[in-house]
């Protein structure tokens, strides 16, 4: 194993560039049913370094999940930004996955927040491979983001 490799820890957030923060934190808050820890502009000097944007400003916030991990939902304020196309087949689309312990009420509660399902009928049962068992679900949520939700296989094999 590589030293860099040995240095990594754990993921610290997922970011989620939005077109607009207030109907992003209307989708998170109201599907975990708590406000975001913390809303602010980011407008330091560093960041335009960081991200390769000269003098940028981000209206942010970060929304506690639970188990722990956090979503940096982020409202760049420059001109010409053009949405990704939200095809999960294209290159770059990347997913976020929540594990959940009831994939249908999670799955019911996605869409009563505004997530459009991918497949109408609720979660799929996993039939085969190392997640035999499971129960999975693709919905789009704010911006074509694609979310999974995930239950795993129950300890008595059923579904």
């Amino acid at each position: 194993m590589s030293e860099a490799a040995n240095t990594i820890q754990s993921v610290h957030h997922i970011g989620m560039t939005v077109a607009s923060l207030e109907a992003a934190l209307a989708f998170w808050e109201n599907f975990l049913g708590k406000p975001a820890r913390w809303t602010t502009v980011l407008n330091r000097p560093y960041l335009g370094r960081v991200v390769g944007i000269p003098d940028v400003a981000i209206r942010a916030a970060f929304v506690d999940l639970p188990g722990g991990g956090v979503i940096e939902l982020l409202d760049y304020q420059v001109a010409d930004r053009t949405a990704n196309t939200d095809a999960t087949a294209n290159p770059g689309n990347v997913h976020l996955c929540l594990q959940v312990s009831d994939a249908a009420a999670a799955w019911r509660r996605a869409v009563d927040c505004g997530a459009v399902p991918i497949s109408p009928e609720g979660p799929v049962a996993i039939d085969g491979g190392p997640n035999l068992g499971a129960q999975a679900a693709y919905l789009r949520i704010h911006d074509g983001i694609t979310m999974e939700l995930f239950q795993p296989p129950r300890k008595d094999g059923s579904t």
